[in-house]
């Protein structure tokens, strides 16, 4: 078996033995509200999940006027430059959040989509570096965040297997922490795209804890993927599907984190205990006395009749004559008295 290399981030334990870390991930659905942004860390924190992340965009650092919108969804932003100018938050801003992250007892993430985004985020305090998935084939990037030896969330929505094992190797060659994301960079992500068997897969080829980043806008991928093993679990969040933004269609809202923190936990402590069913047997002893049946006569019985499978039937409780299970056992033998049709058989009641 795989021996998985667990490490830590902010003293949060993350691998085999630990419970997946759940994070709720906002990206741009603050819209460029500060105010929206504080107003997702409650409600994450309220939701039961461990973490929030978000990302940061410093426009001039990561775009230009030449990149195309994916899908044009904004009426008041001319172009993806635009937009992004319009997500960015200062410095200032971002020790806010993760002040008020830390005061909800969240580990505060985000995804730095230039170098002086990791740079900025490395002054503010991140305890890791998420990387999304368009940044895998960014050496400049990981260049820049391998010296603070922070560990490493590596999304691969948007990587093959190659470009994968190459930025791993390139990783561990350095000795960071590091763990892998199955992620499908469809949005949202239908159940045949989610690719759940990479876990497997991550979790054998690297040696590190996977984890999954759900676009799903469901909890039932989250859930899977804690049943198969994940150590981590990202989803997009929203207060409400009424909200705008380009993430809402992938995104679970907050009330339905709070049913997957549930179900993930609830999924861990049943994975915790696996059942002895020997000795589950053994304690319901006196249900099964109540619930199994026992022999009774189907009809009148005559001394001295030797009984077949014809002349009984089972009723409830087991504990009041012969249990059914020992049906085989007093075919062909005689009652010794006159058995009306509905009496429980006992052993007195049979001759030897």
């Amino acid at each position: 078996m795989t021996e998985i290399h667990s490490f830590e981030i902010a003293g949060r334990k993350v691998g085999p033995g630990a419970p997946c870390l759940l994070i709720g991930e906002v990206a741009q659905a603050h819209d460029g509200s500060l105010g929206m942004a504080h107003a997702f860390i409650d409600a994450i924190a309220a939701a039961g999940a461990e973490a929030v992340k978000f990302q940061t965009h410093i426009a001039h650092a990561e775009s230009s006027a030449q990149e195309p919108f994916r899908v044009r969804f904004s009426q008041q932003d001319e172009t993806r430059f635009d937009y992004w100018e319009r997500m960015e938050f200062t410095e200032e801003q971002w020790a806010g959040l993760v002040q008020h992250a830390r005061d909800k007892r969240l580990l505060f993430l985000s995804s730095p989509f230039s170098e002086e985004a990791a740079d900025l985020l490395h002054r503010v305090g991140v305890p890791a570096w998420k990387i999304a998935s368009g940044e895998v084939n960014n050496p400049l990037l990981f260049e820049q965040i391998a010296g603070t030896g922070l560990p490493i969330l590596l999304s691969t929505g948007m990587s093959s297997l190659e470009e994968i094992d190459q930025v791993v190797a390139w990783i561990k060659q350095r000795g960071l922490p590091l763990a892998v994301f199955q992620c499908t960079s469809k949005y949202p992500s239908p159940p045949e795209a989610l690719g759940l068997n990479m876990l497997s897969i991550f979790r054998e080829r690297y040696s590190v804890p996977v984890g999954l980043s759900d676009h799903s806008g469901a909890i039932y991928a989250g859930l899977a993927a804690v049943t198969l093993g994940a150590s981590l679990l990202e989803v997009h969040v929203t207060l409400s599907r009424e909200m705008f933004g380009p993430d809402v269609p992938v995104s679970v809202t907050s009330a339905e984190l709070r049913q997957l923190a549930d179900g993930v936990r609830f999924i861990e402590r049943a994975l915790a205990n696996p059942l002895d069913k020997d000795a589950s047997a053994q304690e319901m002893q006196s249900m099964r006395q109540t619930f199994n049946k026992a022999l009774v006569a189907k009809r009148d019985l005559k001394a001295g009749h030797r009984l077949s499978r014809a002349d009984l039937t089972t009723r409830k409780p087991a504990s009041a004559g012969i249990p059914a299970q020992r049906l085989e056992e007093i075919l062909n033998k005689p009652v010794s008295r006159h058995l009306a049709a509905g009496e429980f058989i006992t052993e007195a009641d049979l001759d030897s």
